[in-house]
């Protein structure tokens, strides 16, 4: 099943690719390899959701957020390689959560990404993964995630 059906069946558009508001590119490319940039969760240009996981933000909305972060990468990943069918394997996901004191379930935060990108691509979505607390994010953002991704050339 390609990627498109993939994202069809489970009813998931993906939204415009992200422009950087700084002096970054949202996707580098290099021998075979794609390193799309930290995703912030936008809908529309925007993060809606502020605040801390554990204290403003319940495990079940940063999960979210989390899934938004990968939407926003697969739509940069698209915008650059013209296609998700040509992405061959997720090789790492780095997920940053805003994490209040105590806070302990980054991991659970960022399984929901990962969930995510195994229904996208099967088997080629299994990734190496980091789960990391943070004091503060962007924008007061609960969760930013990075991408690594093997592609065909």
């Amino acid at each position: 099943m390609s990627v498109a059906e993939r994202l069809g069946q489970l009813g998931i558009t993906l939204p415009e690719a992200a422009q950087p508001a700084y002096n970054y590119v949202p996707v580098t490319l290099h021998r075979g390899v794609a390193y799309v940039a930290g995703q912030m969760p936008k809908v529309d240009g925007e993060v809606r959701v502020f605040g801390k996981a554990g204290a403003e933000v319940d495990l079940a909305t940063a999960q979210e957020q989390a899934r938004v972060c990968i939407l926003q990468g697969l739509a940069c990943l698209e915008a650059t390689l013209g296609t998700l069918e040509r992405v061959e394997q997720v090789l790492r996901v780095n997920g940053y959560v805003a994490s209040a004191p105590g806070f302990n379930d980054q991991p659970h935060v960022l399984d929901a990404a990962s969930k995510l990108l195994v229904q996208v691509f099967g088997g080629a979505g299994r990734h190496a993964r980091s789960a990391i607390g943070v004091a503060e994010l962007p924008r007061n953002a609960v969760v930013e995630i990075d991408l690594t991704v093997a592609y065909q050339d």
